[in-house]
């Protein structure tokens, strides 16, 4: 039997002599192949888990490769545009150079060293010269015919890297720790770019037809779509309807609709069984802990961690309690693969407690109504919130 997955399947080795690996699996592996390669002595294990990264640098490319970690190789003589990258990844005829410092853990030893590596179609190298790219200076590390590429969980703690971005490549037929390739880059956006690069050149083609698969799947049986730019403000307070051009005027009007709406279900709840306001104030404070985006007791590092296990593209978020100040909250976003946080205060409005994130200009009865605004509005925020990081069981 060939099992097949889809798109939000882990694979995770935790006992693999404490190595701690992790990788995507893709939609058109075999889940019992990818098992079967790591062997009967490890603790290998499969999670679901929302990956909203996973074919993000086919929408945003230049994102994912930052113009000083890319070349492009002699064969296109240098004139293909870097916004045509994937491109050029996808044609078996080029590829781009990818190229920067790694640190690279010495086989054998406890220590890391800092090398120069350029990866090409070829395979990936570093150089025993500096930054020299002559073929005499650089040293076959592996090609990915037969290899794949992982992330390395707690790189710092497991094996003393110098950074906490560590990531390897791992032959098919490894059957030993000491054959693994451990890499660590500096930062994220420069592990995100190595690893991307060498999915593509290990599947190429085969990663666009599974991005485009459920994309050809909805074109079959089409439905009807509303932009977000065929909808507008309008007004139906007077006489005539009319549409609300100004963009100050709008923002008001949808605040204090919202606010309406919400004191009305207030109202409603309080008239269902709940006579008290001050226990009908407590029910609707309480609305958001059922919330998937609301993760209670959460420090900022596991924010941060469960952002980038499910993808560092714009709009990622989750709201938690604060840490360091209990009667406030902090919304946790990911914007340009960094993951920002926002504190949100408490304000009293004539003795109505409200929510606010930029210091009380805008203002929400609850944390329900304050996703659900800038979901649809940036406000003071760098990207709209898109796709809400939900717990992950393990």
């Amino acid at each position: 039997m060939c099992l097949r997955v889809a798109q939000n399947l882990i694979c995770r080795s935790l006992s693999f002599l404490l190595v701690s690996l992790e990788r995507t699996i893709e939609d058109h592996e075999s889940v019992m192949e990818v098992l079967s390669g790591w062997g009967m002595d490890t603790d290998s294990r499969l999670y679901f888990r929302k990956n909203y990264a996973k074919y993000e640098f086919f929408r945003k490319p230049l994102d994912f490769f930052p113009d000083h970690m890319v070349s492009i190789s002699s064969e296109t003589n240098g004139m293909v545009d870097h916004s045509q990258i994937i491109q050029t990844f996808l044609n078996s005829s080029t590829c781009p150079e990818i190229h920067g410092h790694l640190h690279a853990k010495e086989q054998s030893r406890k220590s890391w060293k800092k090398f120069y590596f350029v990866l090409r179609r070829s395979g990936l190298y570093f150089s025993n010269k500096g930054t020299s790219k002559e073929p005499r200076h650089l040293q076959f590390i592996a090609d990915f015919s037969d290899s794949d590429v992982y992330t390395v969980l707690s790189a710092k703690k497991l094996h003393g890297a110098p950074t906490d971005y560590g990531f390897c490549v791992k032959s098919t037929k490894c059957s030993s720790a000491r054959d693994l390739k451990l890499l660590c880059a500096d930062d994220e956006p420069t592990r995100t770019c190595w690893i991307t690069a060498m999915r593509l050149l290990k599947y190429g083609m085969q990663l666009y037809q599974n991005f485009i698969q459920p994309h050809q799947k909805q074109k079959a049986s089409p439905m009807r779509s509303i932009s977000e730019n065929s909808l507008v403000a309008m007004d139906f307070s007077g006489q005539r309807s009319r549409v609300i051009e100004n963009p100050s005027e709008a923002l008001s009007v949808a605040v204090e609709e919202g606010l309406s709406w919400r004191r009305k279900s207030c109202h409603r709840l309080s008239s269902h069984g709940s006579p008290s306001t001050s226990q009908s104030s407590v029910s609707n404070i309480a609305l958001h802990l059922a919330q998937p985006w609301f993760h209670s007791k959460l420090s900022r590092d596991e924010a941060q961690r469960l952002i980038t296990q499910q993808g560092l593209i714009d709009g990622v978020f989750l709201l938690r309690d604060s840490q360091s100040n209990p009667k406030t909250f902090v919304l946790s976003l990911c914007h340009m693969q960094k993951v920002k946080h926002f504190q949100i205060l408490p304000v009293d409005n004539e003795g109505e407690s409200l929510y606010s994130l930029d210091d009380g200009y805008t203002q929400f009865t609850d944390l329900i109504q304050l996703v659900e605004f800038y979901q649809l509005n940036r406000g003071v925020l760098p990207c709209k919130l898109k796709h809400h990081c939900a717990r992950i069981t393990l």
